[in-house]
């Protein structure tokens, strides 16, 4: 069965089917990623542009690697030094890119809703890399893969978002897909921190980090996003982490062996001790390695559909 979306634009509404069918598919290209020639030509011929208008490394890496690895054409667009920077509207740039006849936009933006409006002025498949606040899917994707992997299952599983909830996409995504694929969420973090809509959608509200490491079988700890502003929502950086920081003494403390995960990039000594962040309970770079495989199923699935 194909998938039922033609775009990747968030979590929102994308049917359990559709996220069991990348899951698996990302399980045969993770294993074309551990042989000695990582290369398929399952769109050789096909062109991918980057379109990043915030920075990014491993995102934009991941996907960049994705794409070499299915034999596909990538081209790189970094806002410094293109015509954004003489004036050029975001809607000319898309015209004059998807002129040059490309397959694929992976887009990232700081507004939400950009990938949503590309679908509506471009021919090309769309898939969300991150816009603003709203969603950040193949980041969920490569979470729930990962979660699988270790603990074999999604369905029943309790799992817990730790951290700067009402500024995070990665929280978004994962809540949404989590819930369709039957996992328990909860959220944890300052009050100032949490949405009120998110009780709404059937999301438990914890705030005491020991309650929740406690009650859970996945910690997803998220980076607080000081570039915005995060930082006035709470006293000061060593408050956050004396409440709400994971360290080793906590988790030993609620005797409980919890799967940490982390989006990443890390603010060591602030939502997670470098112990933790390094020790045997986490499994960070192991994200990081199957954000590759990830969106090459996504690539692969969403591009033979339309070819």
């Amino acid at each position: 069965m194909p998938l039922s979306i033609n775009h990747l634009l968030g979590m929102q509404g994308v049917p359990r089917e559709d996220i069991q069918l990348i899951l698996d598919t990302a399980t045969t290209f993770k294993e074309v990623l551990e042989r000695p020639i990582k290369k398929v030509p399952t769109l050789q011929g096909k062109t991918v542009v980057n379109l990043f208008y915030e920075s990014s490394t491993r995102t934009r890496i991941s996907f960049e690697l994705a794409e070499k690895r299915l034999s596909a054409d990538s081209i790189n667009f970094s806002v410094s030094g293109s015509s954004v920077s003489k004036g050029e509207t975001f809607k000319d740039t898309v015209k004059n890119i998807e002129a040059m006849k490309v397959d694929f936009v992976v887009v990232r933006h700081a507004s939400a809703g950009v990938p949503q409006y590309l679908t509506r002025i471009s021919n090309s498949i769309i898939i969300n890399a991150g816009d603003g606040t709203h969603e950040h899917p193949t980041q969920a994707l490569l979470d729930m893969y990962s979660i699988r992997e270790k603990l074999g299952r999604l369905e029943g599983l309790k799992v817990c978002i730790v951290g700067d909830i009402s500024h995070s996409r990665v929280a978004l995504s994962n809540i949404y897909g989590l819930k369709t694929m039957g996992a328990d969420v909860s959220v944890c973090g300052p009050a100032t921190m949490i949405p009120r809509y998110v009780e709404q959608i059937g999301v438990k509200v914890i705030h005491n980090i020991d309650e929740a490491i406690q009650e859970n079988d996945v910690l997803n700890v998220l980076r607080i996003q000081l570039e915005r502003k995060a930082r006035e929502y709470f006293p000061s950086l060593r408050e956050y982490n004396t409440y709400y920081g994971l360290t080793t003494e906590r988790i030993e403390k609620n005797g409980k062996n919890v799967l940490i995960l982390h989006p990443g990039p890390i603010n060591r000594g602030v939502e997670i001790s470098s112990e933790v962040a390094d020790g045997p309970a986490q499994i960070i770079l192991e994200q990081v390695t199957n954000g590759v495989a990830v969106r090459m199923a996504v690539l692969y699935l969403l591009g033979t559909k339309h070819s």
